[in-house]
């Protein structure tokens, strides 16, 4: 405990006393029910939260953005139970669990009963998360003062590699989707050469893609898009019991005290493993809790409370262990960290060695963050549980028009160009793309994070090591695992024998979803042939990406297309899959589903057609009243009330008090005075 030292506690108390400020806490309270509201929605989980707010932290105090940034993402598996306990439907993907038990404890009459259980279980697993991350960094700060550039490339590396296992039931596709993200972040002037790479004569392009316009296109529009596929409330209509249940609920988690703490060790350091997601955490701690509690195996699934503990305190600890590598190594544990990885690199703050020593007082305001908003979000969800349940009943043509605008104003602020909401459209298309057609959307955003602290790493030990940087012991003990860890899956195959059997050559045919393995490859040949002018450093890193996303991509398309799988096709190689359900309800045909999908983007391409004529406030207005009355019908005076409180709320709270500028129009060019917004 020698680690402890005087610097440290001065650190962590000088983190509290921050955070505690009204001016921050009132942040990180906003986070929490941002989080808490994400949560009830249905497929517009964590990520999308992550996504809408980040934009907003680039003019804030960053001990405030960081603040709000965990708030949310601390408590977003403590709403998301809600629908998975009262309709069976996951909030998010780390809620799946819950539902075994969860769903009958309600159809008992119990409902309250659950959610308090699990409200309990999140608040005991964030706080056991938070103190594991606590005493976690100081004890891996010697280590990680030990290491080097070639090391951390090395994690890096590792990191990348944990996609191969963790794409679920096809991950050649998540190799294909990972490199294809470290391309995309490629794009822009190399910083050692000064080389140009894909840029064209846009100049919004040499500085780079932004980040946050890829997030939104690839997770926030293809959930939206599929709500108004679907054309239905997200729930049905809410049930909620009695205080009494909400008692037992927390009595029950006090009494099964030891399993809590089992299960918030156990997912902190499954959260601390890099690519581990909250849908593998949940149903390891659930797989715990089967085989060591008493008689669960006769009674789980149908409606015993410690099926739903047990998921619910992993899942919350889980955001403490995940970390760990990022602030230490700069390695995500996942598609949010990723997000947050980001945030934090435009902030100035880069993870490793000087997140435990300059920066040590905002490493240990992160952890008050996260024990502060487990504490918050807890007490909030046993205050409003049947408020925010409600929320889940609302029609699709309600909660379109109230979060659209906020995606446009977000995604503007990538690098404040009408490019970034060019790329927010183009990234829609690919995400829905992949969402639909089940190819893994997190390593593409893990391979767009990590490629550009990946060839930074390259880049700088080949200047100072040269080649010599591959014979240190920790790079080569790293680099081995990167490769079992990546080659994993093809072992897994060898060793059951009869992979697979040739298809009858009568029965090849393409179909309409391998056109998506023939732009993968197609953009990798590309971009692999066009890399081969440039200059060696510049073109170092491109090749190798390229020619392992076309080898990954062409393998995967001709196991696909040549070979009858000997059980589920790529299934068999197994592991989870890294992204939220792709189960879209009742089945539609697809004239109707492309129709649909057709015209939410129709509906994309005319508000920005319309923000360019005449600005962002007048068309937000315009476009939720006609949205609201040709999609549902919605009477005028309702449509006018949503318009009105929506453009109110951006312009009050984005224009006014957060000072986001709006995008450039053709009437704020002929009327300055009308080209309102912040900046």
């Amino acid at each position: 405990m020698h680690y402890f030292n005087d610097a440290t506690l001065m650190a962590a108390g000088h983190a509290l006393s921050t955070i505690l400020q009204f001016n921050r806490l009132i942040f990180l309270v906003f986070g929490v029910m941002v989080g808490l509201a994400i949560g009830l929605l249905p497929g517009i989980g964590g990520l999308t939260g992550f996504a809408l707010l980040v934009p907003f932290t680039y003019t804030m105090d960053p001990y405030a953005a960081f603040a709000m940034l965990l708030g949310m993402a601390s408590v977003i598996t403590t709403s998301d139970v809600i629908p998975a306990v009262l309709f069976g439907v996951p909030g998010h993907a780390a809620s799946q669990a819950t539902v075994l038990d969860g769903l009958p404890m309600t159809k008992r009459g119990e409902a309250s009963r659950a959610l308090s259980a699990c409200y309990t279980s999140s608040l005991l697993g964030g706080l056991i998360g938070a103190v594991i991350l606590a005493f976690a960094l100081p004890l891996v700060r010697p280590f990680v003062l030990a290491i080097g550039t070639p090391e951390m490339l090395a994690l890096t590396l590792f990191g990348v590699s944990m996609v191969s296992a963790l794409s679920g039931n096809a991950p050649l596709r998540g190799v294909v989707a990972a490199c294809f993200g470290i391309l995309v972040g490629m794009i822009g002037t190399n910083v050692e050469t000064g080389q140009m790479r894909w840029t064209g004569d846009l100049l919004y392009l040499q500085d780079g893609i932004p980040l946050v316009p890829i997030i939104l296109g690839i997770f926030a529009l293809p959930e939206l898009c599929e709500l108004a596929i679907r054309r239905t409330a997200i729930a049905d209509n809410v049930q909620f019991s009695s205080r009494q249940g909400m008692r037992q609920g927390v009595a029950d988690s006090l009494r099964n005290w030891f399993l809590v703490l089992r299960c918030g060790g156990l997912g902190a350091v499954l959260g601390a493993v890099p690519g581990i997601t909250g849908a593998v955490t949940d149903w390891i701690a659930y797989g715990h809790a089967l085989q060591t509690a008493k008689g669960a195996k006769e009674t789980f699934t149908t409606g015993d409370v410690r099926g739903v503990i047990a998921p619910e305190a992993a899942n919350n600890a889980r955001e403490g262990g995940s970390l760990v590598p990022m602030l230490s190594f700069g390695v995500p544990g996942g598609a949010a960290q990723a997000i947050l990885l980001g945030a934090m690199m435009v902030h100035g703050f880069i993870p490793g060695p000087d997140m435990l020593t300059r920066h040590l007082a905002m490493t240990y305001s992160m952890v008050w963050s996260i024990a502060l908003a487990n504490i918050f979000g807890a007490g909030l969800c046993f205050l409003l549980s049947g408020q925010f349940a409600k929320i889940s009943t609302l029609r699709y043509t309600l909660i379109l028009p109230v979060i659209m605008p906020i995606i446009y104003v977000g995604a503007f602020q990538g690098s404040r160009s009408w490019g970034d909401l060019f790329v927010l459209l183009i990234a829609g298309v690919i995400g829905w793309t992949m969402k639909r057609l089940k190819w893994a959307r997190p390593p593409l955003i893990l391979g767009l994070v990590l490629g550009v602290l990946m060839e930074r790493y390259m880049s700088i030990s080949f200047m100072r090591y040269g080649t010599s940087w591959l014979a240190r012991p920790g790079v080569m003990v790293l680099l081995i695992l990167a490769a079992l860890v990546f080659f994993n899956p093809l072992f897994k195959l060898m060793r059951r024998g009869r992979i697979a059997r040739l298809r009858p050559s009568g029965k090849i045919a393409l179909k309409p979803e391998d056109l998506v393995y023939v732009f993968f490859i197609g953009i990798g040949i590309y971009m692999l042939v066009s890399a081969q002018s440039w200059l060696l450093m510049a073109r170092i890193g491109p090749t190798v990406i390229a020619s392992i996303l076309v080898i990954a991509g062409t393998s995967s398309f001709a196991y696909k297309l040549f070979f009858i799988p000997a059980q589920h096709g790529e299934s068999n190689v197994g592991g989870v899959h890294m992204d939220i359900s792709g189960d879209h309800g009742e089945k539609m045909p697809n004239k109707v589903v492309l129709l649909r999908a057709a015209k939410f983007f129709g509906w994309f391409l005319a508000f920005l057609g319309c923000m360019g004529l005449i600005g962002m406030i007048p068309t937000v207005p315009l476009m939720i009243v006609a949205f609201m009355r040709v999609e549902g019908g919605e009477r005028w005076r309702l449509s006018l009330i949503v318009a009105a409180c929506v453009t109110a709320l951006l312009y009050v709270i984005f224009g006014q008090l957060i000072h986001i500028p709006w995008p450039s129009s053709l009437l704020g060019q002929w009327f300055p005075a009308l080209a309102l917004g912040g900046a």
